[in-house]
């Protein structure tokens, strides 16, 4: 119960503390602080009616009551002067309260890594190991990055609001990075994440209409979410290929495929719009059009280069011009500490009758990838090595379908 709840409204808590108290550091304390206080009294007193209420009510009170310790201190005036404020202050939430959070931390003053890494910090409530892995860096070096930020905000003053509508393209790129790695992690095991993410990318919507990269993130994510129930059956993986379509949600699908047709109507192609017109094409009935596909990455790779994109690319490569061309091309990236790119590389050698280097792969990428329904997967691969061969397709192809999905390779 009480996991459930910090999944659902740790974000909500530390965006209306912030709100109320102007200090990220003493916003995010005074959640934990909180959550501390009902994983200690919840058990025996039960669950409150309103356990999002109750959190942000005891973060507020336990927030002033470390204000007002301080203020006892000397050269604390200022923090007495906040407490007597706070004290005549409601907390109430705002509609767009979290999309406040979401500018704050993406300020320009911050960098991107930094602005993505502390809003999945403050916002979705996930670890500094969490938020390591999903930039692959060591878990020391967030720590580091998220308390560079967090001190930037508070000593640079910036402001908790979202901006004014002239200011709203310079910040976006950031903002737009941010919900697709909220979404990542809701995609790769907390769905509530997932639904955060596609919330704030309509309010997003409702802010910039006919912003076409607001657009095709949108699209991007519905079109991933509606694959979601058939993507994992009785807790295995399914293969975009194998996948029952009758599980799809089709309003997700036709509603990501029209803001798709919307942004080729409005013609400024951009790598979300373009991941969004790669899903749309793996959304078609039928076999798949892989040279459309292709051609999709060529042009994202001219709009947003990167590691991960030219991996995808491959699989691309792979399935119009076979796997050796393929091979060629991921040999060629750095991405050791990548899981998928050790799954791509197991697939082709696989596909090339190369079976003890690709067992060599997949071992490896078991090793470090998190997601305990993927390690099942690629077990099951590189355990079919030693009998009857697996199908043609393996994990790199639905990967080429859902995107770049790593803090470290933004657009």
């Amino acid at each position: 119960m009480i996991e459930e709840v910090f999944r659902a409204e740790h974000g909500r808590a530390v965006a209306v503390l912030v709100r109320v108290f102007g200090d990220v550091d003493v916003a995010e304390e005074a959640v934990q602080d909180a959550f501390t206080e009902a994983v200690r009294r919840w058990p025996a007193d039960g669950a409150p009616p309103s356990p999002a209420g109750w959190i942000i009510t005891t973060a507020r009170n336990k927030a002033i009551d470390r204000l007002r310790r301080d203020a006892a201190r000397p050269g604390k005036h200022a923090q007495a002067v906040m407490v007597n404020v706070v004290e005549a202050a409601e907390v109430h939430t705002v509609e767009d309260e979290r999309l406040r959070l979401v500018f704050t931390c993406c300020h320009p003053a911050l960098g991107m890594q930094a602005r993505v890494a502390l809003t999945l910090r403050l916002l979705g409530g996930l670890s500094t190991a969490e938020i390591a892995r999903a930039f692959l860096v060591p878990e020391a070096t967030m720590a580091q990055r998220l308390v560079r930020a967090k001190t930037k905000i508070r000593d640079a003053r910036i402001p908790y609001r979202v901006p004014e509508a002239a200011d709203l393209p310079g910040r976006l790129s950031g903002v737009l990075a941010v919900i697709y790695l909220v979404f990542n992690q809701g995609y790769g095991g907390r769905p509530e994440l997932g639904a955060e993410a596609i919330r704030l990318g309509r309010v997003l919507r409702e802010l910039m209409p006919d912003e076409p990269e607001v657009l095709g993130l949108l699209a991007l994510m519905l079109l991933i979410e509606s694959r979601r129930d058939a993507r994992l059956v009785r807790g295995e993986l399914v293969l975009l290929d194998e996948q029952d379509r009758g599980l799809w949600d089709r309003g997700l699908v036709e509603e990501g495929r029209a803001l798709v047709r919307r942004c080729l109507e409005i013609d400024r192609p951009g790598p979300y719009q373009i991941q969004a017109a790669i899903n749309a094409v793996h959304s078609d009935a039928g076999d798949t059009r892989w040279g459309q596909i292709l051609e999709l990455y060529d042009q994202l790779m001219v709009v947003a280069p990167s590691p991960v994109v030219a991996l995808n690319r491959a699989v691309a490569v792979a399935e119009v011009e076979g796997p050796e061309p393929a091979l060629g091309l991921v040999d060629r990236l750095d991405l050791g500490r990548y899981y998928l790119f050790h799954a791509v590389r197991a697939d082709l050698l696989r596909r090339l009758g190369r079976d003890a280097r690709a067992a060599v792969e997949y071992e490896e990428a078991v090793r470090l990838t998190e997601n305990e329904a993927e390690k099942a997967f690629l077990r099951r691969r590189r355990s079919s090595l030693d009998g009857s061969r697996p199908p043609a397709k393996g994990l790199a192809g639905d990967q080429c379908a859902e995107g770049d999905r790593e803090a470290d390779h933004l657009p």
